[in-house]
């Protein structure tokens, strides 16, 4: 999942550990006291009332809260990252917008009930780092209701200010080109290519002249799923269309979940 000081800090220790950072091998590692991990049956704090009076709060009111504010959010889990030390990195999504959960408290027996589509209230704080909104130091639990949602074509969006409306949310970016990089190669293992299989994959793609650089996120999408095979395999000029998480990072820097050459 980012940049250069994240992947000191971060990754050696997760490399160490077979852990779960917050975007292993491109993201320098955020420091959070994350809450203490949930019982076998996950409930959200006790701040929070009854389920029938819970004041939820919708996507907009959810943007518009400051940072370090208390948020309450129901969301569709649509992704997750590995299970770490009884956290996870899950993104969620609910019909008007996308959520990231930072380090999400929970058991490995409740991680595998987290699949997608399971509905969940999250109780947290908001974050932001270097531009990427999450929610912190959460607790949640799985609520009624079950939702997979398609991925917004947000292709005419690269390059505007309206892109970061879709933050988080799993969306596609089709016909673009695929640009060799500054090594004569579609794809490094790592931001710099100092990494090896398994790291995270970082390519180039263009539109319109412009050129993006796209992540697959090893803790996201790991060396044998298909999406790390089909970039591995990339040939400079081919034209793909691609879907996958909007995260940010100084800027927009999708985490891709699918690819399909053209």
């Amino acid at each position: 999942m980012k940049n250069i000081a994240k992947t000191t800090a971060a990754c050696v220790a997760l490399l160490m550990i077979a852990g779960c950072s917050k975007t292993p091998a491109s993201t320098p590692a955020q420091s959070t006291s994350a809450a203490s991990s949930v019982a076998e049956t996950p409930q959200v704090s006790t701040s929070v009332a009854a389920s029938d009076e819970v004041l939820v709060m919708s996507h907009d009111e959810y943007v518009a809260a400051a940072v370090d504010t208390n948020v309450v959010i129901e969301a569709y889990v649509q992704g997750k990252q590995s299970w770490w030390d009884n956290t996870a990195n899950v993104y969620a999504q609910d019909e008007d917008g996308g959520y990231f959960l930072y380090e999400l408290p929970c058991s490995e027996d409740d991680y595998a009930k987290l699949e997608d589509g399971t509905k969940i209230r999250v109780n947290g704080y908001k974050a932001e780092w270097s531009g990427e909104i999450e929610i912190i130091d959460a607790t949640y639990e799985i609520i009624d209701g079950n939702k997979v949602f398609d991925a917004v074509d947000v292709t005419d969006l690269l390059g505007t200010d309206e892109l970061i409306d879709h933050q988080n949310e799993k969306v596609a970016f089709k016909g673009m080109t695929v640009e060799k990089n500054d090594k004569g190669e579609a794809f490094m293992y790592n931001w710099d290519g100092s990494g090896e299989r398994g790291n995270d994959l970082y390519f180039n793609v263009s539109l319109n002249g412009e050129t993006y650089s796209f992540t697959v996120e090893s803790y996201l999408c790991n060396q044998d799923s298909d999406v790390y095979k089909a970039v591995e395999a990339l040939q400079g000029g081919e034209t793909v269309d691609l879907e996958g998480f909007l995260y940010w990072y100084e800027g927009p820097n999708p985490h891709i979940t699918s690819l399909t050459v053209k």
